[in-house]
């Protein structure tokens, strides 16, 4: 089946998912920080208050994944959908209502719970499970949705902070989060599941020819080869821009010469990631997973040394092509190794370990930086450690490639 006639046929399901990563931006750190400043302005807090608060609320709605994850092989995506968009349109609402600090962890858990975890968590497992042979093709169509909400959204909401107060405006994303749920519910009036299975033969086993559980998942040595590939990114891509304006300054440079480099990333990352949806449908995540995040070491190197926004833009550009990948290899990962069956349950252990990986990343660096430890030099500490999280991987994906049934 070409691309023209894969869009054609699988249009609404592929909307859908389009629809549920694009709604998950209003609990991404690239829209909460939109409005750090005015945040920390109005409950008088410094940069290690807000980042401690923003680790703690981020780490709880990790833990909260573990259980929550898990409903995606209970309810179908347009029940379970509607009810976390509703769940995220209560939480925008909250931040704008927030009374005081001491509720601001319980609002970060709220946002980053539903909008970071289950809004994208449902989208990614719908995509795993309605589609087999073109799965790679499917996560990274659905996954357009968040490269469509980085874009606009922080850009569009800024432009809006000059004219309206910023709790307005977490109003009005509530209302856009609302306003996703009959579009959804039309979408999905008849969800893709059954087609699936007639058409396609089953669920998709995993490895030993059988469905894992979480339980067996979390016994099993291929998991805990791959929690430092799965914190890596998530930990060190979010902690680059959180300590955007301080790299900016130890380096010399104005802080929009950095931003200007980001549509860069942005570009990269989107193009990464269809290309490698395109890759894996056709030689399997097996053989991609060990090298995607090698570009990440020549990435922290570049930003450690550069001394020039220009000799910046490598690294900007090779922080994007993992960042892309990172969208589909791991998500075609879990339904490829361990089966479809329960692929709710352990996806959620991963989607745990990730949401873990966003609130360690900003809290470690901006510890160090307050103890003294440089953030070029920490920098040069995070290219290697992807060097040992790629090893890690290539020694697991290796060995557990002959457990599969078909060729990865």
């Amino acid at each position: 089946m070409d691309n023209r006639d894969f869009l054609r046929l699988n249009a609404r399901w592929l909307s859908a998912g389009a629809l549920l990563a694009f709604l998950s931006s209003f609990g991404q750190t690239y829209f909460i920080s939109v409005f750090a400043g005015e945040i920390r302005a109005a409950f008088d807090l410094g940069h290690a208050a807000w980042g401690a608060i923003y680790t703690l609320g981020t780490g709880a709605s990790a833990l909260a994944m573990l259980w929550a994850g898990a409903l995606t092989d209970r309810f179908r995506a347009r029940t379970l959908g509607t009810a976390i968009l509703g769940l995220l349109a209560i939480a925008c609402l909250t931040m704008a209502a927030v009374p005081g600090a001491w509720a601001l962890p319980l609002v970060i858990l709220a946002l980053r719970f539903t909008g970071q975890g289950m809004t994208s968590h449902i989208a990614m497992v719908a995509m795993s499970r309605w589609f087999i042979a073109a799965r790679g093709r499917a996560l990274s169509i659905a996954t357009l949705g968040t490269a469509i909400g980085e874009a606009l959204l922080p850009i569009t909401f800024v432009a809006l902070l000059t004219v309206l107060d910023w709790r307005v405006l977490w109003v009005l994303a509530a209302v856009m989060a609302l306003a996703g749920i009959p579009l959804l519910r039309i979408l999905l009036v008849r969800e893709r599941t059954p087609q699936s299975f007639a058409a396609e033969g089953g669920a998709t086993l995993g490895m030993l020819d059988r469905h894992w559980t979480r339980r067996e998942g979390l016994r099993h040595w291929l998991f805990w080869l791959m929690v430092p590939a799965l914190l890596g990114p998530a930990a060190f891509n979010t902690a680059f821009f959180f300590q955007q304006v301080h790299f900016a300054e130890i380096k010399g440079w104005t802080h929009l010469s950095l931003v200007a480099l980001f549509p860069v990333y942005t570009v990269t990352g989107v193009t990464s990631m269809l290309v490698s949806g395109w890759a894996l449908d056709r030689v399997g995540t097996g053989r991609l997973m060990p090298w995607f995040q090698l570009p990440m070491v020549g990435a922290f190197v570049i930003f450690a040394t550069a001394t020039t926004p220009s000799a910046a833009l490598f690294g900007i550009f090779l922080l994007g092509v993992t960042t892309g990948a990172n969208v589909t290899l791991p998500n075609a990962f879990w339904a490829e190794f361990y089966g479809t069956r329960h692929l709710g349950a352990i996806k959620a252990m991963a989607a745990a370990v990730m949401v873990l990986g966003t609130a360690i990343g900003p809290g470690v660096t901006g510890a160090l930086i307050g103890l003294g430890v440089g953030l070029e030099a920490q920098y040069l500490a995070v290219a290697v450690y992807f060097v040992f999280a790629s090893a890690l991987m290539a020694m697991g994906v290796t060995r557990a490639r002959p457990l599969l049934s078909r060729p990865a």
